[in-house]
């Protein structure tokens, strides 16, 4: 049953209500719960992914989600992505505890995430120094001492650069390649979790969203975002290593992560 039969309102004006409270929930909350990272900010991320991830100057996962919609009025085949479905891309970053830290939608489906990336706010901002991220530093276990970057991880869709992180190609692995790409697998896998709990919660991601106009759309996709982050911070569980003993009614040895 649509929203409009279920409350015996019309379309139109269900619309309107959709989009004016979700621009609101979202200039409301994202000072609070989703805030530009400062650069003690970006260390507190770059502790927990070690201490969680075992992924050491890693300060966020980035990733795109595409968002199943119906097609847009005069857009022809824009939107129309590989999955074979309309969607638009929800390009975004998270921490190691599954919070987002930045997001941009509104990008049309047929593009890849890499290209999505590279035409995106984000990586303008984060290669023109907007966001203040940490000067290099060594890492833990680095005997030669040599400061490494502070980067995000990212898959193969994305272009390596002094910033973005990713995985080896595997038609060229060895051991070491190979446990690389487990260590940052783990760090990266993240970002997909955080798609999932966000969809879980609110199902509208899992679509198809029928609205006419991409405003609508990039507004109630900020709109769960945000919520995603008040509940997850309010009531949620953060990860804990592998190796941290939780102590849980009944089952005071049972390892939580």
């Amino acid at each position: 049953m649509s929203p409009s039969l279920y409350f015996a309102r019309g379309e139109t004006t269900v619309g309107n209500i959709v989009h004016e409270t979700t621009k609101i929930i979202w200039d409301t909350l994202h000072d609070t719960y989703m805030p530009v990272p400062t650069r003690e900010y970006w260390k507190l991320i770059a502790d927990r992914f070690e201490s969680i991830w075992n992924l050491p100057n890693c300060i966020g996962a980035i990733d795109g989600k595409h968002v199943r919609i119906e097609k847009f009025p005069n857009t022809g085949s824009q939107n129309y992505n590989y999955k074979s479905y309309y969607s638009v891309v929800l390009m975004a970053c998270c921490d190691a505890d599954g919070l987002f830290t930045m997001v941009e939608s509104g990008y049309v489906g047929r593009n890849s995430d890499g290209g999505i990336f590279k035409a995106s706010a984000m990586r303008y901002w984060i290669t023109h120094g907007g966001f203040d991220i940490p000067l290099p530093s060594p890492l833990t276990h680095d005997e030669t001492n040599c400061p490494f970057p502070y980067y995000f991880a990212a898959d193969e869709a994305f272009s390596l650069s002094r910033y973005l992180l990713r995985p080896y190609s595997k038609r060229t692995l060895d051991n070491v390649k190979r446990i690389f790409n487990y260590r940052s697998s783990r760090g990266r896998k993240t970002i997909e979790c955080t798609f999932g709990m966000a969809s879980e919660k609110f199902q509208v991601l899992n679509g198809p969203i029928r609205c006419r106009k991409v405003e609508a759309v990039n507004d109630i996709i900020k709109a769960v975002c945000i919520l995603h982050n008040y509940v997850r911070k309010r009531e949620g569980i953060n990860y804990r290593p592998d190796n941290e003993i939780a102590v849980v009614p009944n089952n005071p040895t049972k390892h939580t992560q």
